[in-house]
């Protein structure tokens, strides 16, 4: 690797030589000038990586020779050498985007210090990033092997999300060794939801359920005075809330973070509805039939949700008025934004934001969004700028301005797919390529988890002989007929429904405003 170029602007130089000695002798090339126009003229001439400044020199000062190197180069770090300590002329200088700020007399240990910290940062970062990792990657097999309790789960998976969002961050070759244990743990958690779920629905010793939300998480804030922005954000994986919590820090406290499960199929018309019903999809079907939408009906699967929430408050006898506010686009969110002031009527405000799962259907169609979300690390990417720069960042400071406490989550998360395993049904299964259900489904059941009793599993049977099958891992069910075509066209899509960390480990926030 070639040395690194530094220029160094002192109308002092001489003075510095044994400065320059030392950079020299850590193997840097160090140009020196003793004024800001002779420094513009090296950099006109000679490429550097990084320019060390004399804040006072004769002639052109030190601040504005930064200012004009930041106009003709604007990606060269500039670290800027002062005697004064003076807090507006740091203010100055800061606010022309150095990369740092020393003291004279300079230490020669500070100057190494700023100078690595600038130019080889990037690398040292990956360096330790790597090592961490190394020493931590016997602890999760470990854990994997181990991991019984759904606290153990939820556990070993934030760790993995963890450490995702850190070697994606970091330049390292260790992202395919920490897929493979992303691979690893999916399948172990694949095998302890089929060990674990039919008791997880008839016995107390269960994690907290989507039909349960409601009741633990929003009832005890409503009957504690609390005025209530109740939001979910649909097919919102926990990365993906990693990715955006520190756009709501300025606002907001992280009052209680915590993960619960999603039942199954992780799907918005079975999921989201027992979130704002508080009951299993048999008992919506049972006691409102009206409300309950078949597989095979062409109505939208979640028109129902206000209508739902209200027989939520009804049965457990709570007179809490409350606004219901879907998010399909930007025209929607504006609106929102522009009326938000009527929300202070309602004790409790359901907000939906639709976006994160649009955003995964149209990647699926979409051949541009298909190059634009290839990998976790875009899709999270997608979701952030989304959140940044839409009309859902604005709503949030909104709900803290007029003091709302906020409880964030989201019905079900979302996989990246990429294993197809071949399924035959009749013409009403449905089309979800992670989970089927019908009367005449043909599958390897060593492939799937099959439910054959779907009463006991609190989903509704349209028919007698109704199964349910759900993918596990990264599968998807794909039909023999066009098989190649079919495979082709979903491989590395985002899919929901079906059994995975990412779909059933999913986000619970609660916010208080600051």
């Amino acid at each position: 690797m070639s040395n690194k170029h530094i220029l160094w602007a002192d109308d002092e130089i001489d003075l510095l030589r044994p400065h320059v000695m030392f950079l020299t002798n850590k193997e840097y090339d160090v140009t020196t000038v003793t004024n800001g126009r002779d420094a513009l003229d090296a950099m006109q001439s000679q490429a550097f990586d990084l320019v060390i400044l004399d804040e006072n020199m004769p002639g052109i000062s030190g601040l504005e020779t930064l200012q004009r190197i930041k106009i003709t180069h604007p990606n060269v770090p500039v670290i800027m050498v002062t005697k004064s300590e003076e807090e507006n002329l740091m203010n100055q200088a800061i606010g022309s985007k150095i990369a740092d700020y020393l003291i004279k007399p300079v230490n020669l240990m500070q100057l190494l210090l700023a100078v690595k910290k600038n130019l080889h940062s990037d690398s040292l970062i990956n360096e330790k990033v790597t090592d961490d990792y190394r020493q931590e990657f016997m602890q999760i097999s470990q854990q994997i092997s181990s991991a019984d309790s759904i606290d153990d789960w939820y556990k070993l998976y934030s760790t993995l999300v963890r450490w995702e969002l850190t070697l994606n961050s970091a330049d390292t070759g260790m992202r395919e060794m920490l897929a493979m244990q992303q691979n690893e743990a999916n399948n172990a958690f694949s095998k302890m939801v089929k060990r674990n779920y039919e008791r997880w629905l008839t016995t107390d010793d269960h994690p907290l359920r989507s039909n349960e939300v409601f009741k633990q998480r929003v009832l005890p804030l409503l009957d504690a005075g609390e005025k209530v922005c109740f939001v979910v954000i649909d097919n919102f994986r926990l990365d993906q809330w990693r990715v955006i919590s520190p756009l709501l820090s300025d606002t907001f406290n992280i009052e209680r973070e915590e993960l619960y499960t999603s039942i199954l199929p992780t799907a918005t018309q079975y999921a989201r509805n027992a979130i704002f019903s508080g009951l299993m999809p048999i008992d919506i079907e049972r006691l409102f039939p009206d409300l309950w939408v078949d597989e095979d009906e062409e109505e939208g699967k979640n028109v129902n949700e206000a209508p739902l929430i209200q027989t939520f408050l009804d049965r457990y006898r709570r007179k809490v008025h409350f606004s219901y506010n879907k998010v399909n686009d930007s025209v929607g969110g504006e609106k929102l934004a522009q009326n938000f002031k009527m929300l202070n009527n309602f004790q409790l405000n359901v907000i939906v934001f639709n976006f994160v799962d649009m955003m995964s259907h149209s990647r699926t169609e979409s051949k541009m969004m298909r190059e634009l979300a290839n990998t976790n690390e875009a899709y999270r990417s997608l979701t952030e700028s989304w959140f940044r720069n839409s009309y859902a960042l604005d709503t949030f400071k909104l709900m803290a301005e007029n003091g709302f406490k906020v409880v964030l989550t989201t019905d079900h998360g979302t996989v990246r797919v990429d294993h197809p395993v071949k399924v035959i049904g009749n013409k009403s299964t449905n089309t979800n390529l992670r989970y089927k259900l019908g009367k005449s489904l043909n599958y390897d059941p060593k492939q799937v988890y099959e439910i054959k009793q779907p009463k006991r599993f609190g989903l509704p049977s349209p028919n007698v002989s109704t199964a349910y099958i759900f993918a596990t891992g990264r599968d998807f069910f794909a039909y023999p007929n066009n098989y190649n075509h079919y495979v082709q066209y979903y491989d590395g899509t985002f899919q929901h429904g079906g059994i995975s960390m990412e779909e059933m480990l999913v986000p619970l926030v609660t916010l208080t405003r600051k």
